[in-house]
């Protein structure tokens, strides 16, 4: 089949350009200058345009002069006001991983009982959970019964607390899956002190099913993720699954061995009442459902547009809520890459994809471009999902970062869209550019290209002013690691609750040069720490 054709509409033909701020671009960041922030719509020349079709946003509530509660001011400080962006998800690992081995710490002194008699409960309880908050299933059913339930009418504190608990999950994940193996080694070592009452089988299997989760869990260490990203792909995912297969043997041998005649004679019945095998039955339904996007998973069509040599964007059929993103792959099974998925709306005809050229998959769209790709139909939300919880709200983005803020704009008037880059409209293209015009009016667009207007931003400056002007809730970010850092330090520091990419990985933000660390913004920003 003939690769996709756009139409004359979403290659965005119509000329509208921009107004530009009232300040000297060549003065650096750190001179106090009075700016006036309104919004931008193009980026040339100074012409107003008139859209007709944009969603109108309703008039900004008045502020609220409603002191600040307590338990607001604690949700505030150690929830969303994190000077670094992972702090939260370190804060549930922290908490899993004491209670985890403190209880480990009571089972050695022999002071809890219950761990003496179902350790393989404990292992396995603390794997489903592990398993449980990284299934994409579970996924969708929490952030859509929150979404549902709590938007706009609760709290700002409780909503802000919601989407905190659904960003770093993955401390949960991790904590009860190291707390799984450390639990597991306790068991097979309790076993071997006393080998005598076991079977060897028995003995082999725990081994086996240990080493087996130790390798799954050395996969997916930071480091692995973001320096061997296939590895830890392939690795933590089919260790995984052996894990799963092991632990289904292991329980079985476990509960049917009667340790009083050594023989296997507990079997059928007893082996179904035991614990550790509803919990091993509980495992695989959730492993079942992290089957199901790859059952979803399909070689389709796929239009690329290459407007520079530095982004391809990629168009697919259907379209899509906001705040979703998509894995895409060149093969079936291996190195899936999450992007945020750009549409006008579910009734959308079209869903885009903007891919910065940075590693070996990126460059490869634009060297190579597919015809067909693979990717997952069932796709997964990220933190821009939560956008419906809040009143107003802004989308700050740097780069590409615009893939995985663009739809929340389009499909909410309540989000005010500030993006910054270099040289946007050449380099991101007609396509993404009619989108934007098109979609989203000049009342809550601000676009920053740093070639037309040479320089950085004060980008603390105009978010504070553009905070204060649009009556936002809450600040979403996405851009590369240096950047999201020193916004959401910036927003801490004014008050504003902000909410930024997860990096489980860092260095020192000071050994960044004064020059570079702003400028870095504009840097073309793949969506790394979406998942994978």
């Amino acid at each position: 089949m003939s690769a996709l054709a756009y139409s004359d509409a979403e290659k965005g033909t119509l000329e509208v350009h921009s107004p530009q701020l009232t300040q000297d671009p060549t003065k650096d960041e750190k001179n106090t200058v009075d700016i006036e922030i309104f919004a931008v719509q193009s980026l040339e020349k100074d012409v107003p345009a008139i859209l007709p079709d944009v969603a109108k946003p309703p008039p900004a509530p008045a502020k609220s002069t409603k002191k600040s509660t307590p338990l607001y001011g604690i949700i505030r400080r150690h929830m969303w006001s994190n000077t670094h962006p992972s702090d939260s998800l370190r804060r549930f690992f922290t908490v899993v991983f004491v209670v985890n081995f403190v209880g480990i710490g009571f089972a050695i002194a022999g002071k809890w009982p219950y761990a003496a008699r179902y350790p393989g409960a404990l292992v396995l309880g603390n794997l489903n959970v592990a398993i449980l908050v990284r299934n994409e299933i579970f996924g969708h059913c929490l952030y859509l019964f929150v979404n549902t339930f709590f938007a706009k009418w609760t709290p700002l504190w409780f909503r802000l607390a919601c989407t905190s608990t659904l960003q770093h999950l993955g401390g949960i994940h991790s904590g009860c899956a190291i707390s799984g193996v450390a639990w597991i080694v306790l068991m097979v070592v309790h076993q071997f002190k006393t080998k005598y009452m076991f079977n060897d089988s028995i003995l082999a299997f725990g081994v086996i099913t240990s080493v087996m989760l130790f390798i799954t869990l050395c996969a997916g260490l930071p480091w692995v993720r973001n320096t061997h990203h296939n590895v830890f792909e392939l690795n933590h995912r089919f260790f995984g699954w052996t894990s799963l297969c092991m632990t289904w043997v292991y329980a079985i041998l476990t509960n049917a061995y009667d340790t009083a005649d050594g023989k296997f004679d507990h079997v059928g019945r007893y082996v179904v009442q035991q614990q550790a095998f509803w919990y091993t039955v509980g495992m695989s339904i959730f492993c079942s459902s992290i089957v199901l996007p790859w059952i979803c998973t399909r070689h389709v069509e796929v239009d690329v547009e290459l407007p520079s040599p530095k982004v391809a964007v990629l168009r697919f059929e259907r379209g899509m809520q906001q705040g979703l993103l998509a894995r895409i792959s060149r093969s079936a099974i291996r190195e899936y890459h999450a992007f945020g998925i750009i549409s006008e709306g579910t009734h959308a005809k079209h869903h885009y994809l903007i891919c910065g050229v940075q590693g070996d998959f990126t460059k490869g769209l634009v060297n190579d471009p597919p015809k067909k790709i693979w990717t997952r139909e069932l796709k997964f939300a990220g933190v821009s999902n939560t956008s419906t919880l809040y009143k107003r709200g802004i989308r700050i983005c740097t780069g590409t970062g615009l893939g995985a803020a663009l739809s929340t704009c389009i499909q909410s008037p309540y989000w005010y869209l500030i993006w910054i880059g270099s040289d946007q409209e050449k380099t991101f293209g007609p396509t993404i550019s009619g989108l934007i015009h098109r979609h989203i009016g000049p009342e809550r667009l601000l676009l920053w290209d740093s070639k037309v207007r040479g320089g950085r931003p004060p980008t603390m400056k105009i978010l504070k002013e553009v905070y204060d002007q649009w009556q936002a809730e809450v600040v979403f970010i996405t851009s590369n690691y240096v950047g999201n850092f020193e916004i959401q330090h910036g927003c801490k520091e004014a008050g504003i609750p902000a909410f930024g990419t997860l990096w489980d990985f860092a260095w020192d933000v000071s050994d960044a040069r004064p020059s570079t660390r702003f400028s870095s913004l504009c840097i073309q920003y793949n969506a790394k720490g979406t998942g994978s």
